[in-house]
């Protein structure tokens, strides 16, 4: 394997992980030595029981008949080298076996010499087998695809035929994976692994286009090749929807129902998921590669993916979220069924910012397919609840919209409204004209974390997160809703995944800093509003909360060391004079607290708001800070000001 690395910004893994590029082998030095099917790896093509084995000393025969069902085999060598092919294409060796036939390496002489790979029949006599080679030459005379191997031609020689295969020189994932293990090295880190299967999802994506199902998908049909993957073996493909296919899957990744309903795109997928599943046998603290892994080999069909796009989409999203939380690296992306975070659109409105609120949980995406998508979005455009409400209730009425949108559009507008029950039924008709659909289930969630109820509404955004392990928006809501219900570790660990993906989504990053704080973890509350970024419309904010972390008397009153911290993130605030004002008393009052509890023992270099760590100065700081209140207030609020400010002034000789 060669030594560079592959430059950030490539194409497989989206530019997010370092694949290892692996260098083409010399087609020559490819050609086995011996060339010959081992005896352990010899099975009946019909029965699957083993054959050709030895005994007594005595090596087992290279054709016969299976001992369990008749069916002949042969497992001798079809092509020796030097033969000619076809009049065009010469022999030179063979290169593997598979269940389905030798795999050759030729010289195609008419065509620049160029190496090309035949691929024939393993058994002859075997009519299975002949059925598939010829299924290979019918149906993949139209695939063209550059993560597929190219089929060159279809030829005969000496009563066999034989598919002639563009050269793929590079190693199997299997090959790689093996070499890992020999060299102490475990299994391939998930990201890697994840980003070698997502390199293959486009070529099931053109496939099932085509209407055409792969049915065999394992690590020894995956080639690494310089900086890319491809498909090796097409010889267990059929035809979307054939009657009686011919069925060539692998145990532990063909899907449950395959033997009794036949292949689908779903039980495709399922191979997909098995095969990651195969490369990351511990998916570690990665809980959404394990949903992930759960939901693409559900033993259901209908509760897997039911597309490679969506599939692929999903797994790109699990990826970021592995990049982040083992390497340290945001790797945020927007959303394709979710809005953005709504905590700055909340603040810019002057609403809520630091505490926790539903309100600031995205919406779910509308479904550009549906003919009433076009209004619905025009309406939520208005963000007046109360407004949506009666625009979608009139379209309705009129019977100038109707569908499943409109009924998840008004729920979402009545939850806001408040109106839980009308909201209820607005979900629950959107269920019946869509069927199943997750955004029924997460504005029930979020209907529940209105009513209060957040140990429930954290059971429907689990759900949501199960369907959906690439998205961000479900971990958010669960970590939510397990603040709210006081569970605070898991609110944590969720906040931070989403936080360390996408710092931009502040609603994250203050659901951090608020859970760690109420455990004490002052830095690491500090360290969380850190996050969020300079340009943030909610940046202010967020070191206001920091400052608010630094001096909380909960669990245990602030030391020097945040004392001091609060002092230099107050002085660096671009805040009004009232705020500025109010920070600098709470300041103050908490410091002097501590001292003349006795509980600070400050250096003779500690200063606040420039001042020694001392009682006289810092009370004649929280005078002034007293007085410069009371010349913004009016009233009784002045008076007090004043009062406060006599009563702290420090005793002076005359």
């Amino acid at each position: 394997m060669a030594a560079s690395r592959r430059r950030p910004g490539g194409r497989l893994g989206a530019g997010l992980v370092e694949v290892p590029p692996v260098a083409v082998v010399d087609p020559a030095a490819a050609v086995l030595a011996v060339s010959e099917v081992p005896e352990p790896a010899r099975f009946c093509g019909c029965c699957g029981g083993e054959v050709g084995r030895g005994a007594g000393g005595r090596p087992g025969a290279l054709t016969g008949r299976c001992r369990e069902c008749q069916t002949p085999y042969s497992f001798a060598q079809c092509l020796a080298p030097g033969t000619p092919v076809a009049g065009q294409y010469h022999v030179v060796g063979c290169l593997a076996h598979g269940g389905l036939g030798w795999i050759h390496l030729a010289r195609d002489e008419q065509v620049a010499s160029r190496w090309v790979v035949l691929k024939g029949l393993l058994n002859t006599r075997d009519p299975d087998a002949i059925a598939a080679s010829l299924a290979e030459r019918q149906f993949l005379a139209r695939v063209e695809h550059p993560n597929v191997v190219r089929i060159y031609n279809f030829v005969e020689h000496a009563g066999a035929g034989y598919i002639v295969m563009e050269y793929v020189g590079g190693r199997t994932l299997r090959e790689v994976v093996e070499e890992r293990r020999r060299e102490g090295l475990g299994p391939l880190p998930p990201e890697l692994a994840i980003a070698y299967v997502l390199g293959i999802l486009p070529a099931f994506d053109y496939l099932h286009g085509l209407g055409l199902l792969y049915n065999d998908l394992k690590p020894d049909n995956v080639m690494l090749q310089g900086e890319d993957v491809k498909l090796v073996d097409l010889g267990a493909v059929t035809r979307l929807g054939d009657p009686d296919p011919l069925l060539f899957g692998a145990d532990g990744y063909q899907a449950p129902e395959v033997a009794s309903r036949g292949p689908s795109v779903a039980s495709d997928l399922y191979s997909v998921a098995r095969c990651l599943a195969a490369l990351v046998p511990d998916p570690g603290p990665h809980e959404s590669l394990a949903r992930f892994l759960a939901r693409g080999a559900a033993p259901r069909p209908e509760d897997r993916f039911q597309a490679a796009g969506e599939m692929a989409e999903q797994l790109l999203g699990v990826l970021r979220e592995v990049v982040a939380v083992a390497h340290g690296t945001p790797a945020p992306a927007p959303s394709g069924l979710f809005g953005a975070d709504l905590q700055a659109f909340d603040a810019a409105s002057g609403g809520p910012v630091a505490a926790p609120d539903w309100r600031h949980l995205p919406q779910a995406g509308v479904n550009q397919a549906d003919p009433a998508a076009g209004v619905v979005l025009n309406v939520t455009l208005l963000r007046d609840p109360a407004r949506q409400v009666a625009m979608l209730r009139e379209a309705l009425q009129q019977g100038r919209l109707a569908g499943a949108e409109v009924e998840l559009g008004l729920a979402r507008a009545l939850i806001e409204l408040g109106d839980l029950a009308a909201a209820g039924a607005s979900l629950a008709r959107a269920e019946e004209l869509a069927g199943r659909d997750w955004r029924t289930t997460w504005y029930r969630g979020v209907a529940l974390l209105a009513q209060g109820r957040p140990a429930e509404a954290r059971a429907a955004f689990d759900r949501v997160w199960s369907e959906l392990p690439g998205e961000l928006a479900p971990k958010l809501a669960v970590a939510l809703s397990a603040e709210l219900a006081g569970d605070l570790a898991a609110a944590e660990r969720l906040y931070g995944v989403v936080a360390a993906t996408d710092p931009g989504c502040t609603s994250a990053c203050f659901g951090l800093g608020r859970v760690r704080a109420a455990a004490g973890d002052r830095a690491g509350a500090v360290a969380a509003y850190g996050l969020v970024a300079p340009t943030s419309s909610v940046r202010v904010e967020a070191r206001l909360a920091a400052v608010g972390a630094l001096l909380a008397a909960e669990p245990a009153p602030p030391g020097e060391e945040e004392l001091v911290a609060a002092s230099g993130m107050i002085e660096g605030l671009a805040v009004d004079a009232g705020t500025r004002g109010e920070l600098r008393a709470r300041l103050l009052e908490t410091a002097l607290e501590r001292l003349g509890a006795g509980a600070l023992t400050p250096g003779p270099d500690a200063r606040l708001l420039g001042q020694p760590l001392e009682a006289a100065p810092l009370r004649l700081a929280l005078e002034r800070a007293y007085r410069d209140l009371a010349a913004l207030a009016t009233g009784r609020e002045k008076i007090r000001l004043v009062d406060l400010a006599n009563r702290v002034r420090p005793r002076t000789r005359r």
